[in-house]
């Protein structure tokens, strides 16, 4: 019975969180959903969608009047639905579902998930984890492999982050270890203070377009960008956000976030393949410098060598294209990692110093932990549907 599957309240899994900040805002926004207002569905599931970097739920809604009218709900990412239990199967075609959530200010057909109520009265909220079966009994992890290498093959994944009201229509993204410590709606102490968190004035004000134009994603450029760089951050605003949803952005920033990755050792290279759009990157194990000859890529070309129980890889030879979000850099992006497992706390490590003498007036540093996924390595199929010609929305007929 689903009642038993699915339970709206976020766990408080006692997960590790790693290093890095504690709080991030999502990596989408809000769109154009009106996310102080309310709004109620009830239809009958004609299409889903299961898909990065938004799900979408079609439902054919009968009027009080009696029209039938096409409307579609967006929900999170495929990958994120995964991990927090959710599957297409709990929406078959004909299935009748009740949603609360927000409307879309543009659109009177589109609206924001924020709870699903089913048939038989069990409901799951957008940030809500179904409790998955227990898993299978596993030998203990060997931390070295037979070379004597620390063992850093597997399945990687930073732990889940969800809202503070589950819903996901207030509050803000916090790890799911410590989901339980805010009210629904809370903000953690300091975030009120950030222009334009959730929750705040200049949110609400924006949401309803009473602030003057709505800015999405067009961040002020850092004060670290060069005027080259600032430059290439100009000509990178005229292009659709949406396009850029679905191209992989630097395995800096891809390596954390949503997507399950996958590391696999092998004698003379190690090959890491990233959950998000399926990106392969193979650290050459065997090789003192890089080739002369270097094909740019969005991954780059990684040498790598072991001090002591710490993976070193040197990476060159990228295309240009987005360090993180709405930050640039050139060909000349120069990126050296140190991998390191923790057998404490079962995490893979990372710390990061990254180049850019054309973009950048100084380097950009980071760490961060992925501990091992409950979930598979699945890369999900990236097809923002935001915006979508070809769906047909409105009264039917």
């Amino acid at each position: 019975m689903r009642m038993n599957q699915i339970v709206a309240a976020v766990l408080a899994a006692p997960v590790l969180i790693g290093a890095g900040a504690p709080y991030a805002l999502a990596h989408h926004g809000f769109g154009t959903f009106v996310m102080d207002r309310d709004i109620e569905l009830t239809g009958t599931v004609t299409d889903l969608s299961f898909v990065n970097p938004h799900s979408w739920l079609y439902l054919d809604v009968v009027q009080d009047d009696g029209q039938v009218v096409a409307f579609r709900c967006e929900m999170r990412s495929a990958n994120t639905l995964r991990r927090s239990g959710w599957t297409p199967d709990l929406f078959p075609v004909g299935e009748e579902v009740t949603i609360t959530g927000s409307p879309d200010r543009d659109d009177p057909y589109s609206c924001y998930v924020g709870t699903v109520i089913f048939d038989d009265g069990s409901s799951l909220d957008r940030y809500g984890q179904i409790i998955p079966p227990a898993p299978a009994e596993e030998g203990e992890r060997p931390l070295r492999l037979a070379n004597g290498e620390p063992n850093i093959s597997g399945d990687w994944a930073t732990e889940q982050r969800v809202m503070t009201d589950p819903r996901g229509q207030l509050g803000t993204l916090v790890p799911l270890s410590q989901a339980n410590d805010f009210g629904v709606g809370g903000l953690p102490e300091g975030q009120q203070a950030i222009p334009g968190a959730r929750g705040t004035e200049q949110a609400r004000a924006r949401a309803e377009g009473t602030e003057g134009e709505r800015t999405g994603f067009n961040f002020p450029p850092p004060d670290w960008l060069t005027e080259a760089g600032q430059e290439a951050l100009a000509a990178l605003a005229d292009e659709e956000r949406y396009a850029r949803s679905c191209v992989f952005s630097s395995i800096v920033s891809e390596w954390s976030g949503e997507p399950i990755n996958r590391v696999t050792q092998r004698v003379d290279t190690i090959l890491v393949q990233y959950g998000r759009l399926g990106i392969e990157r193979t650290i050459h194990m065997d090789m003192a410098e890089h080739p002369a000859d270097i094909e740019p890529s969005r991954a780059g070309h990684s040498i790598g060598h072991w001090e002591d129980d710490v993976l070193v890889v040197d990476t060159v030879g990228f295309e240009a294209g987005l360090f993180r979000r709405r930050a640039p850099h050139s060909e000349q992006l120069h990126v050296v990692e140190r991998f390191r497992f923790d057998p404490e706390t079962t995490q893979l490590r990372r710390e990061y110093t990254a180049e850019d003498p054309l973009f950048w007036t100084e380097p950009q540093t980071g760490s961060d932990a992925l501990d091992v996924s409950t979930l598979g390595y699945n890369p999900e199929l990236c097809e923002d549907l935001t915006l979508d010609d070809d769906v047909e929305l409105g009264p039917r007929g």
